[in-house]
């Protein structure tokens, strides 16, 4: 199975070695220059306008080529997240679907909310045909393995569409999950309907991640994305 037929079937696939050592080094130092707080070193958000480096990342040809079979050749990332895992910041984050997109400001459209703000970031959760039309794409800065906390996923949860917390539950009852396990310099690639949670890392140490979320087109109703790097 091709990481296209695995993407529509499971919901997610894993590229090892994806990145060479000098991205990857070029992507850690430009994490490290962040002017982080206590907060900000185990998790960031607004990332596209805080690290350059990612926006050139994204344009090369690796990339696109990538990710153009998946979304088109009009795809744009709209979000970029950073999670580390430390001592200090070992959480657990129990099953969901990524639901919420950052927007420029609220405008009431019908198929959208309940509304949030976060770090002064408008957020409102999407309907189902616009999450199924998305793509995460995780990049891996460290070895993922079992120790450390890894995302575990539903493979092909996804197709099930937007759950209920109660369709939550039976899904994690009935259907088995399977540990995305991602070397260094590895990504993820990941639709945001399907299923996923993780557990605390059983030996916290850097486990650092750069999460971005691509879409396709403008969003309804006079929404417009909080951010849209081509």
């Amino acid at each position: 199975m091709n990481y296209l037929e695995s993407i529509e079937e499971n919901g997610f696939v894993i590229i090892p070695d994806f990145m060479d050592r000098a991205e990857l080094e070029n992507l850690v130092s430009s994490i490290h220059k962040l002017p982080l707080n206590e907060n900000d070193r185990y998790a960031a958000r607004d990332l596209l306008r805080k690290v350059p480096q990612i926006k050139d990342f994204l344009k090369e040809n690796k990339a696109g080529a990538l990710l153009k079979p998946l979304l088109g050749p009009n795809f744009f990332a709209v979000r970029g997240l950073f999670f580390n895992k430390v001592p200090g910041a070992n959480w657990k984050v129990t099953w969901h679907q990524d639901v919420t997109i950052a927007v420029k400001k609220k405008v009431e459209t019908p198929g959208f909310g309940p509304w949030s703000v976060k770090a002064g970031i408008v957020h409102t959760q999407a309907p189902n045909s616009l999450l199924a039309k998305m793509l995460a794409v995780r990049i891996h800065l460290d070895e993922c393995n079992e120790v450390n906390g890894p995302l575990r996923v539903i493979p092909g949860s996804h197709r099930s569409g937007r759950l209920k917390q109660n369709e939550i539950e039976e899904h994690t009852l009935k259907m088995e999950s399977v540990p995305c396990l991602v070397p260094e310099g590895g990504i993820l690639l990941m639709k945001p309907l399907v299923l996923h949670a993780s557990s605390p890392a059983l030996r916290p140490e850097n486990r650092r991640v750069i999460h971005i979320e691509f879409a396709v087109g403008d969003l309804p109703g006079g929404l417009e994305w909080f951010e849209k790097v081509l």
